[in-house]
């Protein structure tokens, strides 16, 4: 009889509903425990649910793009395409994995339950992940926003409407630096079993979701690892002490993956931080995309360093968002909620404050990179907006023939939010010549 896993058990206890984003497997598909299966979208993250043990994909129930409690029935895992059985009363497990030999049908999530709890659901308040992260972000009561749509269904927009204000201000700054955190950096692994590796590092007060929009494409053919740098998403905070330092921290992080053949992937301190890894991992690399990377001249915007990683306050972050990109109408209120209430914690700003003023003193970047830039060996190229306000995209210009040099009109610090199709044409195209 099948060990039921629900995907609410994995996402969190106070999620009602979620989306799913995308099906990495099919029925009939063989799969091995750990490989992951599908991802959902949740009110904080995007989360990818693994099979807890090995078997065949028997039945797929849910459709991506649909929202489904989060108690529905998303597949069955069986001994065969045949293997349909299972007990819909059990409880949920909370565990990673199940007992082996031989596994019976797993479900992931209890199918059974949508049919019988269909009246009680639709008496529920019905959003989407991202309006629940900003009404939460916001301080938004989701009672009191009316849906736009006719399905009732309480989108992004609608929070971004509603009348209530947002927070005052978040947790204060520590006055002193917490105390340095052990563990290694948090390295999140999505995509394709097979295939040659992508690794993506993030820029400075980012963390590793903000790839998400390349990452679900690439992850369709490869085995994608995003990197939380030290002080970001759910990496350890500790201070660092320079560049180089920090320069080791991540080539850990990758020599502890045992990557070959890498496509690495880098945005701002984190492309400068990939250029580090390509001239010091030369062997390790297959190609290298860098999105207006730090490292190669001294100009920076020392006031957007400073005042994104102290904002305490959604419009004030909001107008350091929008720094960041040439179409301003992309940062909306919930946006800037959103990112606000992933920084709410005033040892997480401390840390990135400190660490910025080690990286970036006196608003320059004192480390260079040039010299590493013409020692590649890999094929590699660089994408800069031509309306970047953080750094100076005139620092491409330095780079020697073989680089390939991509600059946007229009665009600013973040070609791959602002302009995710093209950005994602240019990777793939250079994945696809090596």
């Amino acid at each position: 009889m099948a060990t039921p896993i629900t995907a609410g058990a994995v996402a969190g206890e106070y999620m009602e509903t979620f989306v799913i984003v995308e099906w990495r497997v099919g029925v009939g598909d063989t799969v091995a425990e750990g490989d992951v299966l599908l991802t959902i979208e949740t009110a904080k993250a995007a989360v990818d649910i693994e099979a807890p043990s090995a078997g065949v994909v028997s039945a797929i129930f849910a459709e991506a793009d649909s929202e489904v409690p989060a108690a529905a029935v998303l597949c069955l895992i069986g001994k065969d395409s045949s293997d349909v059985g299972y007990d819909g009363d059990d409880a949920p497990v909370k565990g990673s994995s199940l007992s082996s030999a031989p596994a019976p049908a797993m479900m992931v999530a209890e199918r059974a339950a949508v049919a019988p709890r269909a009246a009680a659901f639709s008496a529920r308040i019905i959003a989407s992940p991202a309006a629940r992260r900003a009404a939460s972000a916001a301080g938004v009561d989701l009672r009191a926003v009316r849906a736009s749509s006719p399905s009732g269904r309480i989108k992004l927009r609608d929070v971004s409407g509603a009348s209530q204000s947002v927070p005052a201000f978040a947790a204060p700054v520590s006055a002193g630096l917490p105390a340095d955190e052990n563990g290694p950096l948090e390295v999140h692994r999505s995509g394709a079993k097979d295939g040659t590796p992508v690794f993506m590092i993030h820029g400075f007060a980012s963390d590793s979701l903000s790839w998400y929009p390349l990452d679900r494409q690439l992850a369709k053919d490869h085995p994608v690892y995003r990197l939380d740098l030290p002080n970001h998403g759910t990496s350890p905070k500790r201070q660092i002490g320079s560049f180089a330092n920090l320069v080791r921290e991540v080539r850990d992080a990758f020599d502890t993956l045992g990557l070959d053949g890498a496509h690495v992937i880098g945005h701002s301190l984190g492309g400068a931080l990939a250029l580090a890894l390509a001239d010091t991992r030369p062997r390790k690399l297959a190609s290298l995309t860098l999105f207006a990377p730090g490292g190669l001249g001294p100009k920076v915007n020392g006031d957007f360093i400073a005042g994104i990683a102290r904002a305490s306050r959604p419009d004030s972050l909001a107008a350091w968002l929008k720094v960041m990109v040439h179409d301003q109408k992309l940062i909306e209120p919930a946006f800037a909620n959103a990112a606000f209430a992933a920084r709410a914690d005033g040892n997480l700003r401390a840390a990135q404050s400190h660490m910025g003023e080690t990286l970036f003193a006196d608003g320059t970047q004192s480390f260079d990179l040039v010299a590493a830039l013409h020692r590649l060996e890999c094929p590699t190229r660089i994408i800069w907006g031509r309306k970047d306000r953080v750094l100076d995209w005139h620092d491409a210009l330095q780079a020697p023939g073989h680089v390939g040099l991509h600059f946007l009109p229009d665009v600013g610090h973040v070609p791959q939010l602002e302009a995710p199709d093209l950005s994602l044409g240019i990777i793939s195209a250079l994945i696809k010549s090596v």
